[in-house]
């Protein structure tokens, strides 16, 4: 884990560069790769880059937990990224997207299987090949499970990292989603993660609507999700944790009280390591 060293740091999105520009106690950035162009890179993150912040490329449509290999387009298009960023790593999901030519339009959990596993591990190495940087696969927020899993996410995941060597971005909100709508514990998961792999952790809120817990990035992160981080920093310490937040975003002060809450979260984890 030392290879990453990135602190406390907030998702960059257009709608927020000058706050995230102005934010004090921000520490790196991350950018969904999707949405820049790596021979145009918008102005903040020029700025953001001249500081001397690490800038994280984050994947949302390579779809490598899918049966097909991952495009060559999409890999080369996130080479670019890490190299016009100068990036230490790039993220993407372990979901798959698409399957026969349809877009799912959702992050869809893998099937947890030996075949599965196979077949996604052919997929991570032929990403790492493609890559400048090191690869970070992040959980999803699972909204179904499949019938035939055989492993659980903890023991998929382990296996998927002995075989590739792959780092993990672990979300703490997807496991607390996961523990609400499918009654899987994040205490759990994080006992069976393979945390030396660890490059860096999300954390973000939602809404609850008819006991489902949506995971929107749009509101503040509960308390829930802050000591599920707590129970993972008293594990390990996260070579960076950072808050997405993707629509309906509140004051620049608003934004701040949440890094301000997640370091407290990470120093109560701390605290109980030592």
């Amino acid at each position: 884990m030392a290879e990453f060293q990135l602190g406390v740091g907030i998702g960059w999105r257009s709608e927020i560069d000058l706050t995230v520009e102005r934010m004090k106690g921000v520490d790196f950035v991350e950018v969904i790769a999707e949405n820049v162009r790596p021979a145009a890179l918008p102005e903040s993150l020029r700025v953001l880059r001249g500081r001397g912040l690490p800038v994280v490329p984050h994947g949302v449509g390579l779809g490598i937990g899918g049966a097909q290999a991952p495009d060559p387009g999409t890999l080369k298009h996130l080479a670019a990224c890490a190299e016009a960023l100068e990036s230490p790593l790039v993220s993407e999901h372990l979901a798959f997207v698409r399957a026969g030519g349809v877009e799912a339009g959702h992050l869809l959990p893998v099937p947890r299987t030996r075949e599965a596993l196979d077949v996604i591990t052919d997929n991570v190495r032929q990403a790492q090949d493609a890559l400048p940087v090191p690869l970070a696969l992040e959980n999803v927020a699972a909204i179904f499970g499949w019938p035939e899993d055989e492993l659980t996410d903890g023991e998929f995941l382990a296996e998927l990292v002995e075989r590739t060597g792959v780092h993990l971005l672990i979300d703490v909100a997807n496991l607390y989603t996961n523990q609400v709508n499918l009654g899987l514990s994040a205490v759990a998961a994080l006992d069976a993660l393979p945390l030396s792999q660890l490059a860096y952790v999300h954390v973000a809120g939602g809404h609850e609507h008819g006991g489902i817990w949506h995971d929107t990035h749009t509101a503040t992160v509960p308390q829930e999700v802050l000591d599920i981080l707590s129970e993972l920093c008293a594990r390990v310490s996260p070579p960076g944790v950072l808050l997405e937040w993707d629509d309906d975003y509140p004051s620049d002060a608003a934004l701040a009280g949440e890094l301000e809450r997640i370091r407290a979260a990470m120093g109560r984890g701390a605290s109980r390591a030592r």
